[in-house]
């Protein structure tokens, strides 16, 4: 213990690094603008590669499935009133009871923008309301009534 207590370079010793062991960085160049790893300072000029690692086969892709939605984007939709009125989505944001300021949810048309399925909750859909100047909002495709023709009447 003496000994490490008296000479500092006893505990940071110095050792010489193999010149293989060193990882030579990449480097740009201009004219192929792609970056361009330098390996003929890396691997000794006499060796070859094993031919056994030239000829593995490359490992095979594995596609996803792409989701089936249950609509398409530009599908004209309103809201269920008695399926958004139960959910979580309007006891989060805290109206009082019998809120007359979204009736236009369930009574105008909205467009689907966009449609994703999340893995915690599900499938949603993202509503925009044709002539009512609101955000977008997604609501669970559940409480969402299809309609087939574009020239919609109020309720």
């Amino acid at each position: 213990m003496e000994a490490l207590a008296s000479s500092p370079r006893a505990l940071f010793a110095r050792t010489a690094t193999p010149a293989t062991a060193l990882v030579t960085p990449a480097r740009w160049t201009p004219s192929s603008s792609r970056l361009v790893k330098a390996t003929a300072a890396a691997e000794p000029a006499g060796e070859a590669k094993p031919a056994a690692a030239a000829a593995a086969p490359a490992p095979k892709k594995i596609l996803k499935k792409k989701p089936v939605y249950s609509m398409k984007k530009g599908q004209i939709v309103r809201v269920e009133k008695e399926k958004y009125l139960n959910s979580i989505n309007y006891l989060s944001v805290g109206h009082p009871p019998f809120y007359k300021g979204l009736d236009y949810i369930y009574e105008d048309r909205g467009e689907v923008l966009d449609i994703r399925i999340f893995e915690e909750t599900g499938e949603y859909a993202l509503i925009a309301w044709v002539g009512i100047p609101t955000p977008p909002a997604w609501l669970p495709t559940y409480m969402l009534i299809k309609s087939d023709k574009l020239d919609y009447e109020r309720i």
